[in-house]
């Protein structure tokens, strides 16, 4: 036990580091237009190949940080 929790900040550190690479790396809908109000279409669109490989390891990546946060409590 006292090795995954010496461990366990090493794998928060990584996991989230690697989540804020993926986040950053998606792409816009609208762009820096958006935030004041204008460059929206109104229209979505369908992920595909990379940006949806990309979306759903961002998921995971969160998940993974979510639970690591946790594990203390439990083991504790």
């Amino acid at each position: 036990m006292e090795t995954m929790i010496t461990i366990l900040p090493y794998i928060q550190l990584t996991l989230s580091t690697l989540l804020i690479v993926a986040v950053l790396m998606q792409r816009s809908a609208s762009g820096l237009g958006g935030a004041f109000g204008g460059g929206f279409d109104g229209g979505f669109t369908t992920r595909r190949g990379v940006e949806k490989t990309l979306f759903n390891a961002t998921i995971g990546l969160a998940v993974l940080f979510v639970l690591s946060t946790f594990i203390p409590l439990l083991i504790a």
